[in-house]
């Protein structure tokens, strides 16, 4: 008969690893938890542990990927909900910047953690940021859809949003922010309301068709 201990070691999941691990740093650091630590604690051996995650690096990686695939999903609320595009652009952004501000005020070890690793694990980030960027596209193109927006190229416009808001969501910017006191929404929804203006107006930003226009097209 298998014994209890090996019953639970073929019934661990990674998302309960991973629930674990997150309480371990959250008490000691990431400096002081390790696969030993998070063994412990689920009352396994560290081999088990090993049989979902391969090192204590790809722990600490795949509880920042599930805090982006968290923001994902709130994101993409504000895809799926109905209502004008700018209000659903707005609101997908000031979401964004008070679920990072949440986590570096409620969450700090592993707010540092998160910091870490998308500064050191480029890979990464640029896989959220291209699945962030789809769902900023999504609602422009609904607004384009709706003739609420004129816009030549959504790609290159959610690009632009992109990078606007960057800084309003960039865990080191958010992080100095709170630390002086300075509440980045005002300048964040002026941003918002500017964008929304030149949207509204109707940008050209497809670069192949102003290189191709002739001075009579003009």
């Amino acid at each position: 008969m298998q014994s209890e201990k090996a019953i639970a070691d073929e019934t661990l999941t990674s998302e309960k690893i991973l629930d674990v691990a997150r309480e371990q740093v959250r008490r000691f650091g990431e400096a002081k938890t390790n696969v030993m630590d998070i063994a412990r604690a689920l009352g396994t051996s560290h081999t088990t542990i090993y049989r979902h995650f391969r090192s204590k690096a790809e722990v600490f990686d795949a509880l920042v990927v599930t805090a982006m695939r968290d923001e994902e999903e709130l994101a993409r609320t504000f895809v799926d909900a109905k209502g004008p595009a700018s209000k659903r652009l707005e609101g997908f952004v000031l979401a964004l910047h008070r679920r990072k501000l949440e986590r570096f005020t409620t969450d700090p070890e592993v707010y540092q953690l998160y910091r870490r690793i998308i500064e050191e694990r480029p890979d990464i980030i640029q896989d959220y940021s291209v699945r962030m960027t789809n769902l900023i596209a999504a609602i422009l193109t609904d607004g384009v859809r709706k003739k609420e927006y004129k816009i030549d190229d959504i790609e290159a416009a959610a690009a632009v949003v992109r990078d606007a808001v960057t800084v309003y969501a960039y865990p080191a910017h958010v992080e100095a922010a709170a630390k002086a006191g300075y509440s980045m929404e005002p300048d964040l929804k002026r941003l918002m309301i500017t964008l929304d203006v030149a949207f509204r107006s109707g940008v050209a930003l497809d670069a192949t068709a102003r290189q191709t226009r002739r001075p009579a097209d003009d």
